[in-house]
């Protein structure tokens, strides 16, 4: 339930409005050396408050390693990954401690558990990806370093602007080049001005996300139950907000021909690759060699200032305007969570 992989095991733990959150990864190989900078920029690029298009919440997200790890080296014990809380204000909650939010996880989880954390939403905030975005990124590291796999994501659409382009991997450089991180500076403004629109009118956007995997061999992967693809889409649709997943030429090819989808092989360099890659890299759940390319859809903010019908807990019919530290559009903030994740899900099946 808060563990994912078989071989690279991340254990996820902590609240929103907890002391720590944090993750624990087991699994990890002995004798690497950990850039404790690229765990960092990582959680940089996923924490609160970094632009006027996320929470107004602050908080520095300095990752604190406690175990695993030797004279700069992981030693092959699980490493152990903490992040404080620094800036908690659950009196900001208080008006929601009886009430459900619409489209939000406080009726469900006060129906599976009988009691739920009304603070910012408890263990259902997208705060606790901080721990998976820490561990994820030492494994992002060494598929780099080790294997010559790189994991590249970037925001495809917010709302209804969406940047038209074949999947590509994107620099960093590129990426961040704006608070969106889309790679299309013109189309970036669109989608920051209607971020900006949305926060205005106290509403929220949702968006896609695009991650391409470069560098991925031939034969990754393992038949039925333990596809590859399963894999990527079981922890992609395991993020906060997500609401759906597509592969390669995902749902549009429902609508076409096999003629017209389907990759034909050649060899190239005495090795086989196909024309497209409508596969996204990944056929019968193995990867065949090429790029690896899926999107992610994420779904409004759900806690939004707009006048929204609910109930109490006791049944009481009400209207809410919810109050708080929200982001109006999760998925700039959410590129890295992708990116980590992936890397986990590729990781656990290498090594």
């Amino acid at each position: 339930m808060n563990t994912l992989g078989k071989n690279i095991r991340l254990t996820s733990y902590g609240e929103s409005h907890g002391e720590v959150i944090g993750a624990v990864l087991d699994g990890f190989p002995a004798g690497f050396t950990v850039d404790k900078s690229f765990i960092q920029y990582q959680l940089d690029r996923r924490k609160p408050g970094q632009s006027s298009i996320s929470t107004p919440r602050t908080e520095n997200d300095e990752v604190i390693i406690n175990s695993g790890v030797f004279e700069g080296k992981t030693t092959g014990a699980p490493i152990h990954f903490q992040i404080k809380n620094t800036n908690q204000n659950p009196k900001d909650y208080m008006h929601l401690k009886d009430v459900y939010r619409p489209s939000h996880a406080d009726y469900t989880y006060e129906a599976r558990y009988g009691v739920r954390d009304y603070r910012g939403g408890g263990r259902s905030s997208a705060r606790v990806t901080s721990g998976w975005v820490a561990a994820g990124s030492l494994v992002q590291d060494l598929l780099a370093k080790e294997k010559g796999i790189c994991v590249g994501a970037y925001v495809k659409q917010i709302g209804t602007i969406k940047l038209i382009n074949e999947p590509l991997y994107y620099s960093p450089d590129i990426v961040e080049s704006n608070m969106v991180r889309c790679p299309d500076t013109k189309v970036a403004i669109e989608m920051i001005d209607a971020i900006q629109q949305a926060k205005a009118d106290k509403d929220s956007l949702g968006g896609v996300i695009e991650c391409v995997i470069k560098g991925v061999p031939a034969g990754l992967g393992n038949p039925v139950f333990d596809k590859l693809s399963s894999a990527l889409a079981h922890a992609m649709m395991s993020i906060n907000a997500v609401k759906g997943f597509e592969i390669g030429g995902g749902f549009e090819m429902s609508s076409m021909r096999g003629s017209e989808v389907n990759d034909a092989f050649y060899i190239e360099n005495g090795k086989p690759i196909t024309d497209t890659n409508n596969s996204g890299g990944i056929q019968g759940g193995i990867s065949n060699g090429m790029n690896i390319v899926f999107r992610v859809a994420f779904k409004p903010t759900a806690t939004i200032g707009v006048a929204q019908q609910t109930i109490t807990n006791s049944g009481e019919e009400i209207s809410l305007e919810a109050t708080g530290r929200h982001d109006p559009c999760v998925v700039p903030r959410a590129v890295p969570i992708i990116e980590t994740l992936a890397a986990l899900v590729l990781g656990d099946f290498l090594l």
